[in-house]
């Protein structure tokens, strides 16, 4: 397990000196992690990261090597340097689990720890799940968009750096792809590998039927060919049935055939009458080829025979929409036992914070168990689903609706109680069924890929007054 204490921003280090200085470092401070806005024409997220979080928060300690780094910097004293020795997060820390459709202002983690505690992962904790949270939003849409088909993750080679890769591709599983490319992520996590043939195994050989049958031979029971290495329809599809009918004749069954080039909706629809006209019904088309949500879902309108989609480049790196742009703000302090609320003020009305220490809420309709809104609360709040339940726009506050016959849970579970672990990340494939029953609850006019509708996320009535009370004290302040 890496030791990431490291992976922060200088600012965070100064700012513990500034409190370490100022005798305020045991002074209690509560954060949220959120986000502002979803990607263009989307409506959620696909919460990630959690697990790399728990990784991260287990192994915080500074090694005597991170010390010396820091004292080269000349900026801190030997009594800092003596705190970080002993520093270990003693705090408490609740978040969404992995696979949770999130949505924005709502806290994906909420942090209740010492203050230099609590501004020193702010960094890292950022990192983690911007990342993760992105691309499995990212896999989401485009498994939304294959209806149904197989998508196997293959971004590797085009990630920006390793653990991109490697953690792009487990969060690309959460959100639904089958399997990835990647070896050592399926090593780490116990996730399906797939992969299929190279053209540079073709072009190896002294024609492709020879490449095919070489490949076949070694191969016999997972047999798939790629046809496009040097002309699709006219070479590649009738040498992989002659290949395919000499696998028969040996008692084997082909997988089938993958297209990386090309006028795919075509290409596959006459792949797919070769292959049925010769025989193999049963062989699966498999494609690839810079593919994203917006193609597969127009190749399909096109009637492409795509059994099987192969994303890399546009999954794992999120090409139309690079960072989820997370934040993390001060949403209270402790002073003397004390909760006191802190709020952001801006000009933008998105950038304004909601201040305390919070807990969310997704309500259902008791029905067909569909997400109707979810609701910010103060902590000390609960909800009797047996009485109406006043729910409001929290800008618009004209808008809002009576709900009568709901149910609801809390989505914000705790990880860590005072600096003890109580969470356990269940396996991946457990996380990707929760992600599928989470999408599942989620109506359609949510979830198509352009114009969606906007989920509600609403401010309870104590959350919305509290807001506004600490916004007319900060103008009355600012007046006198």
């Amino acid at each position: 397990m890496r030791n990431l204490t490291m992976l922060t921003d200088l600012y965070q280090l100064t700012m513990m000196y500034g409190y370490f200085k100022h005798g305020m470092e045991n002074n209690e401070a509560v954060f949220d992690l959120f986000f502002r806005k979803t990607r263009e024409n989307s409506a959620y997220a696909v919460m990630a990261g959690l697990e790399s979080v728990i990784n991260y928060i287990n192994n915080l300690h500074f090694a005597n090597e991170d010390i010396e780094c820091l004292r080269s910097l000349e900026l801190f004293d030997e009594d800092f340097f003596n705190k970080l020795r002993t520093m270990r997060f003693t705090g408490e820390l609740y978040a969404m689990p992995e696979g949770t459709i999130v949505f924005p202002h709502e806290p994906l983690l909420r942090i209740k720890a010492p203050i230099m505690q609590a501004q020193l992962i702010e960094t890292a904790l950022l990192n983690i799940v911007n990342h993760q949270t992105n691309i499995a939003t990212k896999a989401s849409r485009v498994v939304y968009a294959a209806n149904g088909d197989a998508v196997l993750e293959f971004g590797l080679r085009r990630a920006q750096g390793p653990d991109a890769g490697i953690y792009g591709a487990r969060a690309a599983i959460i959100g639904g792809c089958v399997a990835t490319s990647n070896v050592y992520t399926g090593q780490m996590f116990h996730i399906a590998v797939r992969g299929t043939q190279a053209h540079s195994w073709v072009m190896s050989f002294k024609d492709e039927l020879t490449a095919f049958r070489a490949y076949a031979k070694v191969f016999p029971k997972t047999c798939m060919l790629l046809v496009d290495t040097y002309d699709t329809l006219r070479s590649g599809i009738p040498n992989a049935i002659k290949v395919f009918q000499e696998l028969r004749e040996q008692g084997h069954e082909p997988v089938g055939v993958r297209l990386d080039s090309g006028d795919l909706a075509y290409l596959s629809k006459k792949a797919r009458e070769m292959l049925d006209d010769s025989g193999f019904e049963k062989a699966k088309i498999f494609a690839s080829s810079d593919l994203d949500e917006t193609i597969i879902r127009d190749l399909k309108l096109q009637g492409a025979q795509i059994d099987v989609w192969g994303v890399g480049t546009r999954l794992i790196t999120s090409d139309d929409h690079p960072a989820l742009g997370g934040v993390y703000k001060l949403a209270a302090e402790i002073i003397n036992g004390i909760m006191v609320p802190k709020i952001k003020r801006s000009d933008n009305p998105e950038k304004i914070t909601n201040p305390g220490y919070k807990k969310v809420y997704r309500l259902y309709k008791k029905k067909n168990g569909k997400a109707i809104a979810d609701l910010i609360t103060l902590q000390h709040e609960t909800i009797d689903p047996e009485k109406p339940l006043r729910i409001f726009d929290s800008i618009q506050t004209w808008k809002s609706m009576v709900l009568t016959d709901f149910t609801y849970r809390e989505l914000l579970v705790p990880v860590y109680l005072e600096g003890k672990q109580v969470y356990n990340p269940p396996p991946i494939e457990e996380i990707q069924e929760y992600a599928k029953k989470e999408l599942a609850s989620m109506w359609d006019e949510y979830k198509r890929l352009l114009n969606p509708h906007v989920y509600k996320v609403d401010l309870s009535d104590s959350l919305y007054d509290l807001k506004q009370k600490l916004l007319r004290e900060h103008v009355d302040g600012d007046l006198a």
